[in-house]
């Protein structure tokens, strides 16, 4: 069985268990997969890297919000009113 590996670096779950910071910091804050008998287990994200993915998948989500709502006919509203 074939398994993609989603990370330029991998590292076995015995060296990430052994020292994980050294693990992480190896990647050069890109992400490690996390191997267990050669299958990914899980990935190891340096913080920032999971902030930038967190922002995008908020950019998509307002992105199909947007369009979800782009033909919904629209209200004039004066400022003045308000």
């Amino acid at each position: 069985m074939t398994t993609r590996i989603l990370a330029d670096v991998a590292a076995s779950i015995t060296e990430f268990k052994a020292n994980p910071m050294k693990v992480a910091t190896s990647a050069y804050g890109e992400p490690v997969a996390v191997l267990n008998r050669n299958e990914p287990a899980f990935y190891c994200v340096p913080a920032e890297a999971y902030e930038i993915m967190m922002d995008k998948l908020e950019d998509f989500e307002f992105l199909a919000l947007a369009k979800e709502r782009q033909n919904e006919s629209s209200v004039s509203v004066n400022i003045d009113d308000l």
